[in-house]
């Protein structure tokens, strides 16, 4: 991971609806190639922050620059070419209820208005194929989907266009531990054959520690700590103890061989089990 090559700049961000402060001078750079997670407690402004990236939240104040163009600030071609670099998978999958598999994926592809529907009908299988789908669901609605299915479907179409930038609302929010894990090995292996950088929102531990390179933790309208899983761990602030000090914490944090020995004690510390 190159750290001089950045894709999203958030500088001074300030969101605000009606009186309510959610987010003050953030200051925030993603890099190329990373996952960098955002994790927080509800009403921290997780999935907010996001949807400012994706150019669907218009901040109070503060700048938000994605791949070198000003996100609130561009015209309607570099809008445009945002979007088909871009892809998002987001909670539930979001997938349109009224069109099948295939038209759901097809849908960005035909928006382009460039491509023959032979060549998208070749995309669509290849998609489908990327993410571990047959085929033969293609044609059956989203109602006849399970959960996990529904999540690879939309992830499916979040590739559509070859993005570079990915962008994850709690990915495995609804699945069975088995299906989660096997979400999160498709994701890891997506991320290295398509050289993705991706930011994800989640609450999940094991996802967080699977597969992203930095955490950004989110509480008092900002962020209060930011770095790898190890550098994080020892940061003394209340969510940050409570996030990774109850038993699931310390159950996920032992596959990085790190553990908090007293949650609840000032001198609280990773530990090599």
């Amino acid at each position: 991971m190159t750290r001089t090559d950045p894709v999203i700049e958030i500088t001074g961000l300030m969101t605000r609806f009606g009186s309510n402060i959610i987010h003050e001078n953030i200051n925030l750079t993603v890099f190329k190639g990373e996952v960098l997670a955002l994790v927080g407690g509800s009403g921290s402004g997780k999935t907010t922050l996001l949807r400012q990236m994706l150019g669907l939240i218009t901040p109070a104040q503060g700048s938000v620059k994605v791949l070198g163009a000003a996100r609130y600030a561009c015209d309607r071609e570099e809008e445009r070419n945002l979007r088909i670099r871009s892809g998002v998978l987001f909670q539930q999958g979001a997938l349109f209820s009224a069109l099948t598999v295939y038209d759901n994926i097809a849908l960005p592809m035909r928006e382009l208005r460039i491509l023959s529907e032979s060549m998208i009908r070749d995309l669509v299988m290849l998609k489908l194929g990327m993410v571990g789908v047959e085929t033969q669901h293609a044609h059956k609605m989203p109602s006849e989907l399970s959960g996990g299915m529904i999540k690879r479907v939309a992830l499916a179409r979040a590739l559509a266009l070859d993005p570079e930038l990915l962008f994850l609302d709690e990915p495995t929010a609804g699945l069975d531990p088995a299906l989660s894990e096997s979400f999160v090995e498709l994701i890891r292996a997506l991320r290295e054959e398509l050289a993705l950088t991706i930011i994800m929102v989640t609450h999940d531990l094991d996802t967080l520690i699977a597969i992203s390179d930095r955490v950004a933790v989110l509480a008092d309208r900002g962020i209060v700590a930011l770095g790898s899983i190890p550098d994080i761990v020892v940061n003394k602030h209340p969510f940050i103890k409570n996030f990774f000090g109850g038993v699931r914490g310390r159950n996920a944090l032992r596959v990085l061989n790190l553990d908090q020995a007293d949650s609840g004690s000032e001198h609280s510390a990773p530990l090599v089990l």
